[in-house]
């Protein structure tokens, strides 16, 4: 399943969502690039997306959620990034 959280993120001049799968990778990038979504957009185990595109991800098929939701059923299906994992990936 899709995933979107609700926009809450301010950066760049806009508010940001989450987009994830709760199956795999695969199928996020599945549905990303269905969707037109730009791969600079994706961060490890997201896309981050502008609310301008909020409403059209839902009505291609992302299931609308909180970011606490997201979360947990990121975290559920074994894809989730966490923090510190993150930190350890960019680090040179």
């Amino acid at each position: 399943m899709i995933l979107i959280d609700t926009p809450l993120w301010p950066k760049h001049g806009t508010v940001w969502a989450h987009l994830v799968s709760d199956h795999s990778i695969d199928e996020l990038q599945a549905f990303a690039e269905r969707a037109g979504l730009p791969r600079r957009g994706f961060d490890l185990d997201h896309y981050d997306v502008p609310v301008e595109r909020y409403d059209e991800l839902v009505a291609a098929g992302a299931e609308p959620v909180s970011p606490r939701e997201l979360v947990r059923r990121l975290a559920a299906s074994g894809l989730r990034v966490t923090p510190r994992e993150r930190r350890a990936r960019s680090a040179p």
